[in-house]
C-alpha cells in the first residue's frame, strides 16, 4: 500500500465568486475522495480567484474569504469529506505586525490553510513575494514566517505556495532542514512561452535542493490577462516525473507516493533558513476509502509551440467572455488574416453559433478579400453579415474634405462605430483583431480596429500569426475536418485596404525583419546601440524604435488580451506615455 495517495485537483477558480469557488472545492474533494486519495490540494487563492488585486485592500473581501474557509471546513465535514486532509489557498490577514514597510497587524497575506475534520487545522502565508512582470504581491501582502509541515500516515509533508520555490532559500532549503519526506507547493504560475520546460526544469531543481520529491499544483483557466495553463507534475527528488497533468484542462492529478518515514529529531517552532520557523501539525492516519489498486498517474502528452499557444488564446478568450457573463462575440471579419484568426479563436472558444462576425467592405476592399471573409464563414459555420460602409463613408467625406491618412482612418473608425452599434443592440462583446506587430509600431487606428473589449491576438507577432494559421489548419485536417482559414488569407500580402492597391510593406519593414528587431527592443529592452551593433541596419532599427515610443498612447487605450510573451503590453512592459527619451 503506498504511504500517501496524493490528488492535485487543477481547477480554474473565478476571481471574486468566493462561493462558486467553495462548491468547486467542495465539488473536486468529491471527486479525490471517491478515488481513495488521503490528501487533496488545491490551487494558490482557490478561494478568491487569482491574481486579486486591489480586492485584497478591501476589509470586506478579506474577511468574506476568511469567513468561506472556516465555513467550507464545516462544509466538508458535512457533507462526509471531513475525514481527508483539504490542502486550500486563501485571502487572509497577518496577526502581527510586520516590519517590511511597517505593515500593521490585520495586513493581507496570501494564505493556504489545511482543512481536516471539519476545523481549519493549521494556516500560513506565503513567504516569498514576487514583485516583477505582472505581479504587485509587495504592494498588498505581508509575507509569511513559517514552515507548516503536517504529519500525515507517518510521513511530513511541507507546504509552500508558488514564489516559494521560485526564489532560493527559503521553504525549499528549510523543507530539507526540516526532514521533509514530501514538498507540496500550490500556485497561480501565469502562461507563457515555453514556461512549461522552464518550470519542469525549476521543479526538479527544487526537489533535490528539498531532498524529497515535489508536488507541484497549478491552475487553469484565464483571468483579464493572464493564462493559467495547469501542467501540474509530480517529480522524485532525483527529478524523475511520476506523473504530469495536462496543460489547459482542469483534471484530477493523483498519484501513489513511497515516502520516507518522518523523523522524531526536529520539533515545533525550531528555527529554520530565512528566519523561517517550524509548525507541525498531526493529522494521524487517512485510509483509502477506494479500492487499494495503484493510482492510475499517467503523464500526459506535451502540446506542441504552436499548439500551446493557440490554447492559450482560446483559453484566455473563453474566460473573458464567460466571467464578464456574455454569451457571444462580435467581430469585424475584412477577409485578412488577423481577423481570421481571431475568427478561429472565437469558433473554438465559445462555439460557432456564438460568434457574429461583419464584412464592411469600403469602395477598396478587393473581392478576394470579400470572398473570403465569406468563405471562413462558411467552413466555420459562424454568423455572418455584409454591411457595406460605403454609403456612410460619402456622407462623410460631402461634409468633411479629408485626405490621406484621415481619409484611410475614417474608414476603420466608421467600422469601429459599425460594430459598438451592433454589440450594444445584440449583446455581443466585441474582439478587436490587432497584433503586437501593430500595437508596438502603432499600426492601428483608435477608435476603429482597436475598438473592442478584448484583443485575443495582442501578444501575438505578426510572423507567429501565420504559423498559427497554418497550424490550426493542419490540426483540422489531421481530425479530418474542414481547414477554418482560407489558405487565400494566409498567402496573400497583408493589407489594411483603405487606399487602392494597399499593402502593410508600404508602410512597415518586411515583418519577420519588424518582429525580430521589435522582440530585441520590447521582449529583450536591449536599446537602439546594442540592437544595431547586433547587425541590423541603423536606418531600420531608428525607424522602428521610433515608432514604438510614439505610440505608448495607442497602446494605454487598447483594450486587453490574453499574455503569451515574457513581456505582454500592459501588465508586463510599463512605460510613460510622455517620454523623450529616443535612444531606446
Amino acid at each position: 500500500m503506498p504511504n500517501l495517495r496524493l490528488a492535485l485537483s487543477q481547477i480554474d477558480p473565478w476571481v471574486g465568486d468566493i462561493a462558486r469557488n467553495s462548491d468547486e472545492v467542495v465539488r473536486w474533494t468529491r471527486q479525490a475522495a471517491d478515488a481513495g486519495a488521503q490528501l487533496v490540494a488545491f490551487p494558490e487563492l482557490a478561494l478568491t480567484g487569482y491574481p486579486v488585486e486591489d480586492l485584497a485592500l478591501r476589509s470586506s473581501f478579506v474577511e468574506a474569504s476568511r469567513t468561506a474557509l472556516v465555513e467550507l471546513a464545516a462544509r466538508l465535514a458535512a457533507e462526509g469529506l471531513g475525514e481527508l486532509p483539504v490542502v486550500v489557498g486563501y485571502l487572509g490577514r497577518s496577526e502581527e505586525s510586520s516590519a517590511r514597510g511597517g505593515r500593521p497587524a490585520g495586513s493581507p497575506q496570501n494564505c493556504a490553510a489545511v482543512l481536516h475534520r471539519g476545523e481549519v487545522v493549521t494556516r500560513f502565508a506565503k513567504h516569498h513575494l514576487p514583485n516583477y512582470g505582472v505581479f504587485d504581491e509587495y504592494r498588498y501582502f505581508v509575507p509569511g514566517d513559517q514552515l507548516s509541515m503536517l504529519r500525515l500516515n507517518g510521513v511530513d509533508i511541507a507546504l509552500a505556495i508558488c514564489e516559494d520555490i521560485w526564489q532560493d532559500g527559503g521553504r525549499v532549503t528549510a523543507a530539507r532542514e526540516a526532514g521533509a519526506g514530501l514538498l507540496l507547493v500550490i500556485n497561480g504560475s501565469p502562461y507563457e512561452r515555453n514556461k512549461d520546460d522552464v518550470r519542469l526544469e525549476l521543479v526538479q531543481r527544487r526537489a533535490a535542493e528539498a531532498g524529497c520529491p515535489l508536488a507541484y499544483l497549478n491552475m487553469v483557466g484565464g483571468q483579464d490577462e493572464l493564462v493559467f495553463d495547469g501542467d501540474s507534475v509530480v517529480v522524485t527528488a532525483e527529478g524523475e516525473v511520476l506523473a504530469r497533468a495536462p496543460q489547459f484542462e482542469e483534471s484530477l492529478l493523483l498519484v501513489d507516493l513511497e515516502l520516507p518515514a518522518a523523523s522524531a529529531n526536529h520539533t515545533d517552532g525550531l528555527l529554520l533558513s530565512d528566519g523561517l520557523h517550524l509548525v507541525r501539525t498531526e493529522l494521524g492516519e487517512v485510509q483509502l476509502r477506494a479500492a487499494e489498486e495503484p493510482a492510475k498517474a499517467g503523464i500526459a502528452p506535451r502540446l506542441s509551440d504552436e499548439a500551446e499557444i493557440y490554447e492559450a488564446l482560446v483559453a484566455g478568450t473563453r474566460a473573458y467572455v464567460q466571467k464578464n457573463g456574455f454569451k457571444s462575440v462580435l467581430i469585424g471579419l475584412s477577409g485578412g488574416i488577423d481577423s481570421a484568426l481571431v475568427s478561429a479563436i472565437a469558433v473554438d472558444a465559445v462555439g460557432a453559433e456564438n460568434v457574429y462576425c461583419v464584412s464592411m467592405p469600403s469602395r477598396y476592399s478587393s473581392q478576394h478579400s470579400r470572398d473570403d471573409a465569406a468563405e471562413l464563414a462558411r467552413r466555420t459555420g459562424l454568423n455572418f453579415r455584409t454591411v457595406p460602409i460605403a454609403p456612410m463613408f460619402d456622407a462623410y467625406m460631402s461634409a468633411l474634405n479629408l485626405t490621406g491618412l484621415a481619409e484611410e482612418n475614417l474608414q476603420s473608425r466608421l467600422r469601429g462605430t459599425l460594430l459598438m452599434a451592433i454589440s450594444n443592440q445584440e449583446g455581443h462583446i466585441v474582439l478587436a483583431p490587432g497584433n503586437k506587430s501593430e500595437l508596438a509600431v502603432g499600426y492601428s487606428t483608435l477608435y476603429g480596429d482597436s475598438v473592442g473589449a478584448y484583443g485575443p491576438i495582442k501578444d501575438v507577432y505578426k510572423s507567429l500569426i501565420f504559423r498559427l494559421a497554418r497550424w490550426r489548419n493542419e490540426a483540422a485536417e489531421e481530425r479530418g475536418e474542414v481547414p477554418p482559414i482560407p489558405e487565400n488569407t494566409i498567402s496573400k500580402p497583408p493589407s489594411a485596404e483603405l487606399r487602392p492597391d494597399q499593402v502593410d510593406s508600404d508602410s512597415l519593414p518586411d515583418y519577420d525583419l519588424l518582429d525580430t528587431v521589435l522582440d530585441l527592443y520590447i521582449e529583450g529592452d536591449q536599446g537602439r546601440d546594442a540592437i544595431v551593433a547586433a547587425g541590423f541596419d541603423a536606418a531600420v532599427v531608428d525607424r522602428v524604435v521610433r515608432l514604438v515610443d510614439t505610440a505608448e498612447y495607442k497602446r494605454r487605450q487598447y483594450p486587453p488580451g490574453p499574455k503569451i510573451s515574457p513581456k505582454g503590453f500592459g501588465r508586463d512592459r510599463r512605460l510613460p506615455i510622455t517620454n523623450r527619451w529616443r535612444r531606446g
